[in-house]
């Protein structure tokens, strides 16, 4: 249930950053249609845990998980255009940032990091991700 709440947090921060950025970059969301641009693109998967109740009640649940942001750029460009991509989303996702939306605050619980960037057969992508906690009552 509250895995669509944390989804929309994350994605709604995401978005409107994508969107502000200069250049603005397009986001392909999960089972969402999109035609990728020729430019770079950002991609997000939302990978949630196991939900947990730590209360003899039962009355609490802790979501948590990672969320996944594909950084995809042209290829034989370089990777200096995605890794700075990467840059930028650890300042937007802030270790220890709290983000409300109706019914749930989600904090962000380890800071971005982003992996090894590999080639497809037509991009470079730098995958980049970090972990949240939501808990309710």
């Amino acid at each position: 249930m509250s895995n669509k709440l944390c989804r929309r947090a994350i994605e709604t921060q995401l978005s409107a950053w994508a969107a502000a950025r200069a250049p603005a970059l397009q986001v392909a969301f999960e089972n969402v249609p999109f035609t990728p641009p020729a430019g770079a693109y950002l991609r997000g998967f939302l990978l949630p845990a196991r939900t947990s109740s730590q209360d003899l009640a039962g009355a609490h649940r802790e979501y948590s998980g990672v969320y996944q942001v594909s950084v995809v750029a042209p290829l034989n460009a370089g990777p200096g255009a995605a890794e700075g991509i990467a840059d930028e989303l650890a300042t937007l996702f802030p270790l220890n940032q709290r983000i409300a939306v109706p019914g749930l605050t989600l904090q962000i619980v380890t800071p971005v990091t982003a992996a090894q960037g590999a080639p497809d057969s037509v991009s470079f992508i730098v995958p980049v991700s970090f972990e949240y906690r939501a808990d309710t009552i």
